[in-house]
């Protein structure tokens, strides 16, 4: 079985080189890609998205609204119909950034994770999924995150102050 892993971030060509094949349930391999072909996403300080969770054995399954403000996560709006407002309080410390998410991507791929997959908007290079895999063989090891309705939060200006 071969998988492969497209890496658009800058953080991530330049930890492995591009794109990564692994056959059996060994470690990926790596190969060299230009990193020219990869748009550089910098984490803004505000943000907003909207995550679709859906694998593993984790607190944070379902569809979120999450918002960042000064690199940390503010707000988090369940979208599920099931999903609990309380527990939304419970889970506040689990949510990730997409910074976070990045950065757990590459430790993983870093740490010979059976697959880690991440997808890149070719616009800007923010994330659209990240899905990683720790180990071929076990079960609900997965993290899996379709990331959609991406949008930067600009801050108003003080009062008194144009804003251009």
């Amino acid at each position: 079985m071969r998988f492969r892993c497209v890496l658009y971030s800058t953080v991530l060509v330049a930890a492995l080189g591009g794109c990564a094949r692994s056959s059996g349930g060994g470690p990926a391999q790596s190969t060299a890609e230009p990193a020219a072909a990869s748009v550089v996403w910098t984490e803004p300080a505000n943000y907003a998205f909207v995550v679709d969770s859906s694998c593993g054995e984790r607190a944070l399954i379902g569809r979120f609204r999450i918002t960042v403000t000064n690199a940390q996560v503010s707000g988090i709006e369940p979208l599920d119909p099931d999903a609990s407002r309380e527990l939304m309080v419970q889970l506040k410390d689990q949510v990730p950034t997409l910074g976070k998410m990045m950065a757990d991507a590459d430790r993983a791929r870093r740490a010979g994770a059976a697959k880690v997959d991440v997808q890149t908007d070719p616009a800007d290079g923010h994330p659209t999924l990240i899905a990683i895999d720790h180990e071929a063989n076990a079960i609900d090891d997965e993290e899996c995150y379709a990331i959609s309705d991406y949008t930067i939060e600009v801050k108003p200006a003080p009062s008194g102050v144009p804003s251009r």
